[in-house]
């Protein structure tokens, strides 16, 4: 179940732990399509509006709580790469203190402020209701989204992504069966597809803890591994609190874009909302190479193999560019056949307008694969402060957009938010990747020297 990835292929190493956090993340987006299309299905075309216009600011606060998760499991991961086990389990066990506070505070406080913040960003009137049903259980259920979230972490931070994925499984089918009873049999409404959704994190979350307990002994904290230590929090908010931040500032970006395609009326929020779903069956591959670059280089960082960070790097970089291609010429072929899922084919105008976000967005694929690398890389290997600057520059190229090319090209400037975005953050990411690699080689050839 635990993989070391300081030794060995960097190539094969990195696929082998990618493809089933590939497999779980697209699990991860068939229940989220699933909620989406039973919704609209079932409850009609303004209650999936409603749910799709929360999805910048449900990015905005779930991102900041998972970017936290996501940095707290990288010290464990680093760790785990020195071979320094009694620490790796320190900074686990600090990690569940300071993210069990930091759930109830975020969860508390945003679904008392939901409809507030709805209507600041504009979301429109016909689609309110919907809106602040859904998300204010949402937010609600952070607490259970968190510990799932944080468990999965800090098992893939061990080289183990097969097991988040088994409970990913579990989840994805109770997240269905919880939806359709909810919803069909319950009546419910909007607000049961938000309740199936946390329900079924909390189990998995629970399920991880289980599996954890029982299967991992290299996580069995023991003794004064339990103790609140004040220099492991401080690590571990040094490098989750600014991935908090770089995702929380890009769905600010987000949000200043949903607030422009919100003005242009529920049927363009949902046509975007249909391109942003089936955009994630395109580009979570992309998003799962980014977790697995994350643990790599915080194995290899700390076992010292900055060579093996660089060649890992460059390695993945052509595997996924030649994926892009070749998921730029699927979406062509079937891209409106999926969209269906989620709009009736009577709704000509929504339908085509969702293929044109969704063509364009594929198309400029490569720019994000290229973000969530060297992003992810740099995390790694300790420097969150560094990417979270490449979300202040999607923020940049998003507000670009939303208050120049929407009101210049409508509905098409919109289509090319994130293009403009991922372009934005390559241009600082790439070159500061390469500086901070020959930073960290400097330093290890300096320890060799003086060891």
């Amino acid at each position: 179940m635990v993989m070391d990835m300081t030794t060995g292929s960097p190539i094969r190493r990195i696929l082998r732990f990618f493809i089933p956090v590939m497999l779980g993340n697209l699990l991860q987006q068939f229940y989220s399509m699933a909620d989406s299309a039973i919704v609209s299905r079932t409850l009609g075309i303004n209650a999936f509006a409603g749910v799709t216009a929360t999805g910048a600011l449900n990015f905005l606060i779930l991102g900041f709580a998972l970017g936290i998760c996501s940095g707290f499991a990288i010290p464990v991961s680093q760790e785990f790469g020195a071979g320094n086990h009694s620490a790796m389990r320190r900074c686990f066990a600090n990690a569940l203190y300071t993210a069990g506070v930091i759930a109830v505070a975020i969860g508390s406080a945003t679904s008392l402020l939901s409809g507030t913040i709805l209507r600041l960003i504009g979301t429109p009137e016909d689609i309110l209701p919907y809106s602040l049903a859904y998300i204010r259980v949402i937010f609600a259920g952070i607490p259970a989204t968190m510990l799932y979230n944080l468990l999965a972490g800090v098992m893939r931070a061990v080289g183990d992504g097969r097991t988040p994925l088994y409970m990913l499984i579990i989840s994805t089918i109770l997240n269905v069966v919880f939806d359709l009873a909810f919803i069909i049999v319950f009546h419910m409404g909007i607000a049961g597809a938000a309740y199936a959704t946390i329900l079924s994190q909390l189990i998995s979350g629970l399920l991880c803890a289980i599996v954890i307990r029982r299967k991992f002994s290299i996580l069995q904290i023991s003794g004064d591994e339990w103790q609140y230590d004040f220099a492991s929090c401080k690590r571990l908010l040094g490098i989750g609190l600014p991935m908090g931040l770089q995702f929380s500032i890009t769905a600010i970006g987000s949000t200043i874009i949903q607030s422009a395609v919100n003005s242009l009326g529920s049927q363009a929020v949902a046509a975007i909302g249909t391109g942003a779903r089936v955009q994630f069956v395109f580009t979570t591959p992309l998003e799962a190479i980014g977790v697995t670059m994350a643990t790599y280089c915080g194995q290899n960082l700390g076992a010292r193999r900055i060579d093996r960070v660089r060649t890992g790097v460059r390695q993945i970089t052509i595997v996924m560019l030649i994926y892009c291609i070749c998921a730029f010429a699927l979406e062509l072929l079937v891209g409106r056949y999926i969209a269906l899922l989620f709009v009736d084919a009577a709704e000509t105008l929504i339908l085509g307008r969702a293929t044109l976000y969704l063509s364009i967005v594929i198309a400029m694929s490569p720019l994000l694969a290229i973000v969530l690398i060297y992003r992810n890389a740099i995390q790694g290997v300790g420097y969150s402060r560094v990417a979270m600057i490449a979300g202040l520059m999607e923020l940049i190229g998003r507000a670009f957009v939303a208050w120049v090319l929407v009101g210049l090209f409508d509905y098409t400037g919109a289509c090319f938010a994130n293009p403009i975005a991922w372009f934005c953050a390559d241009i600082f990411l790439v070159p500061a990747y390469f500086v901070i690699i020959r930073k960290l080689e400097r330093e290890n050839n300096a320890k060799s020297q003086t060891n």
